[in-house]
């Protein structure tokens, strides 16, 4: 079992056509490993929620975040940070929300 003080605990929040398409109702909790990076966490959602996350927010064929997908940390842009190299910290809260236009 994995040290108690190695181990991070998030919340994941999706807003949108984004939670819709998860079918999640809640926030989640996550646990992470100390060091882990945003890259670390969408591998681990991907793994959860398989192939309609990797649809929701992934361009295809690749790991970049869909242009039309903003990820936050603690309301933070993920490119006023680094990006998905970005460290999680404990208590970290994560949003995950569509890009909305309208004319």
């Amino acid at each position: 079992m994995a040290d108690e003080a190695s181990i991070l605990r998030v919340t994941v929040d999706y807003l949108g056509h984004i939670k819709r398409i998860l079918e999640v109702k809640f926030p989640e909790q996550i646990e992470l490993s100390k060091g882990d990076s945003i890259r670390d966490l969408l591998i681990k959602l991907a793994e959860k929620h398989g192939q309609a996350f990797k649809n929701a927010i992934y361009e295809p064929g690749s790991s970049d975040l869909k242009s039309n997908v903003i990820l936050t940390v603690n309301g933070l842009l993920l490119n006023q940070l680094n990006g998905i190299e970005t460290k999680i910290k404990d208590g970290d809260r994560l949003t995950f929300m569509p890009i909305v236009s309208g004319g």
